[in-house]
């Protein structure tokens, strides 16, 4: 089939075309896939996790990401869900379709668990329409079904046997049935010790034979007992007699047990005939399972891999957050070691980026992490980001990683690699994710180079969205121009001669190639060679590079005691304030409680005057008069003192808010830029939120520091 036409139907089926297995493999989605397996157990979830594939149909991944997210936020609520691992029933269902056909004592079983769970479930989401709104959607057609376990419970036990009282016949057989194996027990019982007396018994005395009871005779003595030879050992040395006997009563036995097995069929004819009006809910039973089980292993997933779920987006652009290698992040982590996290972004006005640095920097890694990450959202898979990442839809992802040879055809790197390139030219578009790793690299460096600056350049004028790694020069030049189009390097120590594993964005990095040799013990003067035998131009290039990311690490360096004496002042000042108001408030305080005292003694004085007037043999109607006059006027100086007070306080607060900078606190979440408040030019960013405070990383410094001593900073 060509290309184009399986990629036409690729898309017509809602799967991302151009996605390929090399695809899956350079950006370990297939490793993904097979961590995904170990968490599933039935059939169709294995079979989901075995062809999984990205969609370009985001109303698709969309609500299998909320959906899974939901499952997950449930999971660790800690909230009431059932367990939603039971055994499928479609096969089930297909039986019950079937007009003759009954069901066997597993399928009821499996129906019954079934039905319960689903009723369980219906129960936990009672009225979580607003929490989980997704799933009360998955079961919107599905209701609460009680008299199908209960029609079943009426035929099986607890151990899934039938129940003698599930037919009047049944109760009889079975009765008949102990009776039978009780005289036949007494009559074996009798033929045993009395061939036991006579010494003709072997050693182990009985045995079964096709489920009879039988006597181990010495084979010397088997002609002296009546009975039927059903055996002999190995060596024939012992003879298996059933006794003559008990032949007739195990007859009579295999007879009822004919006829309990006849019953038991009809019982459970009639109640698979009970239970097939069920068969439309047992659909819906089925569907909803099925969902509930695939959800439940991809939440497990996520939970091995600490992922969530981002802020979704409609077009081809993401601003992950605090991003990292799922794989990489488990191996470090069952090391015991730290992985690094990775702030990338892609969008319209820088929508290629192209890393430089050292080697085992971090490039492929960063590069990888963006793919990867990108394909399992789009495969409705949560991502091990910051759930205040961004991320878009990708109608194709297109990759070039790893040294991949073709034998079959017999291809060198090189030649793999530019029949790759032709490949991209032909389908990516604007909607495309390119991810090259080591771009233009397998060929003459010079020669190489030019080819994959032009290739850079086309791609660009496709509008195309990518991620780049390459040590050429001329690509970190052409993406410096370019408007769209950013540069990037991996930070390195140049101190400790190690890589940071950190992503800059903007200047591009040296490839530190001669300090990596020094690192692996290769002799100066062997490098000191190497570089005499290079373009004086690109050596003092690279070294310029190099230098200004040495002082670009050692601005940092800087910047971040620079930060720390801030924050301490800061600090320093905010205790001083609360000291000078503290005092203040003592001296408002106190000057208060004088003014107070000296009206009480004023009130005191009048009152003592009006209590020296009073005389108990008259009406003393001139003071009364006096009095009511006296607390008129103290009642019109109290409220509009009160109302003075409360007019100056609200032309206090009104100055103060017009005075009052706009620091859009309420707009400072993970991700945002910030700086402090006291005027500090410094920008950093936010990694975490917590209460009222803030962790910040302010170049290489990072710090806890309160909400209210931050300015948000639009990027």
């Amino acid at each position: 089939m060509h290309p184009k036409d399986a990629a036409q139907r690729a898309r017509h089926a809602g799967f991302m075309p151009h996605f390929d297995e090399q695809t899956a493999q350079d950006l370990e989605f297939d490793v993904v896939k097979v961590l995904l397996l170990n968490h599933c157990h039935n059939p169709t979830t294995i079979q989901r996790a075995e062809s999984l594939h990205p969609s370009i149909r985001p109303k698709q991944w969309r609500q299998a990401l909320e959906r899974t997210k939901e499952f997950l936020d449930i999971r660790r609520e800690g909230k009431t869900f059932p367990a939603v691992g039971c055994e499928e029933i479609a096969a089930d269902n297909d039986r019950l379709a079937i007009r003759d056909a009954v069901l066997d004592e597993t399928g009821f079983a499996r129906i019954r668990t079934a039905t319960l769970t689903v009723n369980e479930v219906i129960d936990s989401l009672q009225g979580e329409d607003e929490s989980f709104p997704n799933l009360c959607q998955l079961i919107a057609d599905a209701s609460s079904n009680l008299e199908l376990p209960q029609a079943i419970d009426g035929v099986f036990d607890a151990k899934g046997q039938v129940r003698s009282n599930a037919s009047p016949k049944l109760i009889q057989i079975r009765e008949e049935g102990i009776r039978l194996r009780r005289t036949l027990n007494r009559q074996f019982v009798k033929e045993l010790k009395r061939n036991q007396e006579r010494g003709w018994l072997a050693d182990t005395k009985e045995g079964f034979i096709n489920n009879r009871r039988v006597l181990a005779v010495n084979s010397t003595h088997k002609r002296k007992i009546s009975g039927t030879a059903l055996g002999q050992s190995k060596n024939a040395s012992i003879t298996f007699i059933e006794p003559a006997s008990t032949v007739s009563l195990n007859f009579e036995l295999e007879m009822l047990q004919d006829d309990e097995r006849k019953e038991i069929h009809r019982i459970l004819r009639a109640l698979t005939k009970q239970i097939r009006h069920f068969l439309p809910q047992l659909k819906i039973t089925h569907q909803i399972l099925v969902e509930l089980d695939w959800l439940r292993a991809k939440s497990q997933l996520a939970s091995e891999m600490n992922a969530d779920l981002p802020g979704l987006r409609n077009a081809p652009n993401f601003h992950l957050i605090q991003a990292y290698h799922p794989l990489l992040a488990m191996q470090n982590t069952a090391k015991g070691l730290t992985t690094e996290p990775q702030t990338v972004s892609l969008n319209s006005k820088a929508r290629i980026l192209v890393i430089s640095g050292p080697n085992a920097g971090g490039k492929s890694i960063t590069l990888k992490t963006v793919g990867l990450l990108q394909v399992m959202l789009q495969s409705g898979l949560l991502v091990p980001a910051h759930p205040n990442s961004e991320m878009g839809c990708f109608n194709s992802i297109l990759t070039d990683i790893g040294d991949n040879q073709s034998i079959e055809n017999q291809l060198s790197t090189y030649s793999y690699r530019l029949n790759r390139m032709k490949r991209f030219l032909d389908v990516a578009d604007a909607k495309s994710l390119l991810l090259l790793d080591e771009f233009g690299t397998g060929s003459d460096p010079e020669l190489g180079g030019a080819l994959a600056e032009v290739f850079f350049e086309e791609l660009y004028k496709r509008k195309v969205f990518g991620v780049i790694t390459t040590h050429y020069a001329n690509i970190k030049t052409r993406a410096a121009q370019l408007p769209e189009a950013i540069n990037g390097s991996m930070r390195f120590d140049q101190e400790s001669l190690q890589p940071l594993f950190k992503l800059d964005v903007g200047p591009p990095g040296s490839s530190f190639t001669f300090e990596v040799a020094h690192i692996n013990g290769i002799a100066p003067e062997l490098i000191e060679r190497a570089k005499g035998k290079l373009d004086g131009k690109k050596v003092k290039l690279d070294a310029l590079i190099s230098e200004l990311q040495k002082e670009k690490n050692t601005l940092a360096r800087v910047t971040d005691r620079h930060l720390k004496k801030e924050l301490e002042l800061e600090r320093s000042k905010a205790e001083m304030a609360q000291r000078e108001q503290h005092i203040n408030e003592r001296a408002v305080h106190q000057q208060s409680l004088t003014e107070e005292n000296n009206d009480a003694l004023h009130r005191g004085r009048k009152l003592q005057q009006f209590i020296d007037r009073f005389d108990p043999g008259s009406k003393n109607k001139p003071l009364l008069q006096d009095v009511q006059k006296y607390l008129a006027v103290e009642r019109t100086k109290y409220l509009e003192a009160g109302a003075a007070k409360r007019a100056k306080q609200k032309a206090q607060e009104a100055r103060a808010a017009k005075r009052r900078p706009k620091h859009f606190t309420e707009r400072i979440k993970v991700g945002s830029t910030v700086r402090l408040r006291n005027g500090g030019k410094e920008r950093g960013e936010v990694l975490k939120v917590h209460g009222n405070s803030a962790t910040v990383l302010f170049g290489a410094f990072k710090t806890k520091i309160e909400l209210e001593k931050l300015s948000w900073v639009a990027n």
